[in-house]
């Protein structure tokens, strides 16, 4: 077995990773398990930030908050991503 390795590893295949169009991929929802293309997403946009919930369930998918200075994004209602290449 081989020792681990820092997360700055990471650093190439994230950036790979998250170089697309989110809209453009699927994604499978923790609470039914839906899989859908997130452009099929209900989305509520406040000041606050933005809410993503599944158009089957209306669990929430995602969260995104961005104050300027810093952003957010909250994946805990998706339990996988997919992108084809």
């Amino acid at each position: 077995m081989t020792g681990h390795l820092d997360g700055n590893a990471l650093a190439g295949p994230l950036a790979d990773f998250f170089s697309f169009d989110i809209t453009t991929t699927t994604g499978r929802c923790n609470a039914c398990g839906t899989v859908a293309e997130f452009a099929r997403a209900m989305v509520y946009m406040s000041g606050a930030g933005t809410v993503v919930r599944c158009a089957t369930c209306d669990h929430v998918l995602a969260v995104l908050v961005d104050t300027g200075e810093r952003a957010w994004i909250d994946l805990a209602g998706v339990s996988a991503i997919e992108v084809r290449r």
